[in-house]
């Protein structure tokens, strides 16, 4: 089992302590190998789990940002849309040792605070339509449970739609159809 003492997870209780806030850690016996089997053993809905994805930017003058996006297990993030958001030229996904360089934390276990940098951050409104959300404590076994403005307030996240959307088509049969009538 993990040690919550691990500095990953002091690192985090720390950022949040600082403002004002104890935060609800569950440890893991063993490290869940998907977000599905963290769900299951917490009792919470895939949708409820937030992945913290780090992105590399270009900004308007050439230079190299980094980008945290908080979205649910069920999301995928738009990379026009965060670009757009954090004012970045492009956006790429962080290679393992990108985000580990800018977070502190390992590829899988970043929380959505307590980085080794400042880091711009910003959160799927999704989350928002949960009563609790459960994120990364900066431990592989560790997670912790918040309301999402709790969230919100303790990464100085910017709230906004961020995830992928699917257009979903009606089928055929119910699908509106333009009608010409001859005159």
């Amino acid at each position: 089992m993990a040690d919550l003492l691990s500095p990953g997870i002091d690192r985090v209780v720390e950022a949040a302590f600082r403002k004002g806030v104890a935060l609800d850690i569950r440890l893991m016996a063993h490290g869940p190998r998907n977000p599905a089997d963290a769900a299951g053993a917490l009792g919470a809905d895939l949708g409820q789990m937030v992945r913290s994805l780090v992105f590399v930017a270009t900004n308007l003058q050439g230079r190299l940002t980094q980008i945290l996006s908080m979205l649910s297990c069920l999301s995928q993030d738009d990379l026009a849309l965060t670009a757009a958001l954090a004012g970045a030229v492009s956006v790429r996904p962080a290679t393992a040792v990108e985000a580990y360089e800018l977070t502190g934390y390992s590829d899988g276990m970043v929380p959505p605070f307590g980085h080794d940098r400042n880091v711009t951050i910003l959160m799927d409104q999704d989350l928002c339509a949960y009563q609790w959300i459960w994120a990364a404590a900066g431990s592989d076994t560790a997670v912790f449970r918040a309301e999402p403005r709790t969230l919100r307030m303790l990464s100085n996240a910017i709230v906004a739609p961020i995830a992928a959307t699917t257009w979903l088509r009606l089928p055929m049969a119910i699908e509106p159809r333009l009608q010409f009538e001859a005159s």
